[in-house]
């Protein structure tokens, strides 16, 4: 039995399931893999806030309609949630118990016997405190209990012919922010627009770091030349944001780089 096969069969035994939907390589598999199954028996539950970027949000909208899939976009205001504006080591954890409980009040209301999410193999290798309250809340995963990792989960997608199966990776935008700086909106909201600045100008994989009035720009080895040969136009455009230092990290994009030694 193949892992696709095995995720197929896990998903059959659930009977219906709501779908914790970002539109992420992961959770876009999970949702097209979990509709061809279980069809009318899935619903996808997508997060409307401000720690996702208003293009995931629009992506994510895009496919649920072009797959005649249901969606239920779920309106949270995360800086109201306990302790998350502080921006602690665990503020994964407490916004991700806030919203997959309201993610089980949906999948209660719209009849769906469980929540599914989107993690894999190799998220449990990584510092994801999320994942304390995924388990807490008995949360489904059903990638994980097939085996497969993103590389796989990338491939498969690719011959499902997604659209998200080269899709740089994504986290959420309080992953910019050195953990113990007060989370805001405008903070929030300018580190997207700095963010689309690069993404705009065809730079892939990348994050903005924000270090007080530094911008530290993450990106893949390989795209150095490209962002160098904008440098001046880049620079201006993301101190016009209010950030007087724009730098370049040597060591390029690496997830997670703002977590805990």
């Amino acid at each position: 039995m193949t892992k696709l096969d095995k995720l197929k069969e896990y998903l059959r035994g659930l009977g219906s399931v709501a779908v914790a939907f970002s539109g992420g390589v992961d959770s876009t598999f999970l949702l097209k893999v979990a509709h061809d199954v279980l069809g009318d028996n899935v619903l996808a539950l997508t997060a409307e806030n401000r720690f996702v970027p208003r293009r995931e949000l629009s992506a994510a909208n895009k496919f649920c309609t072009e797959n005649k899939i249901r969606q239920v976009i779920f309106m949270s205001d995360v800086l109201k949630i306990e302790g998350v504006k502080e921006n602690p080591v665990n503020r994964c954890y407490l916004c991700k118990r806030e919203l997959f409980k309201n993610f089980l009040r949906l999948a209660e209301e719209y009849n769906m016997a469980v929540v599914v999410e989107g993690s894999n193999m190799d998220d449990t290798k990584d510092f994801r405190p999320g994942m304390k309250a995924i388990a807490e809340l008995q949360i489904k995963s059903p990638l994980i209990a097939a085996g497969l990792y993103k590389a796989e989960i990338r491939e498969l997608s690719r011959e499902m012919n997604l659209p998200t199966w080269n899709k740089p990776s994504m986290a959420c935008l309080a992953s910019r922010f050195v953990y113990g700086e007060t989370l805001t909106a405008h903070k929030l909201a300018t580190v997207e627009k700095a963010e689309n600045i690069l993404l705009k100008r065809g730079l892939g994989q990348l994050r903005v770091r924000v270090h007080g009035n530094l911008a530290r720009i993450e990106i893949l080895p390989e795209d150095f030349p490209k962002l160098l040969s904008l440098r001046e136009e880049i620079s201006a455009r993301l101190k016009a944001l209010c950030f007087d230092y724009v730098t370049l990290d040597l060591q390029g994009f690496r997830s997670g780089s703002m977590n805990p030694l």
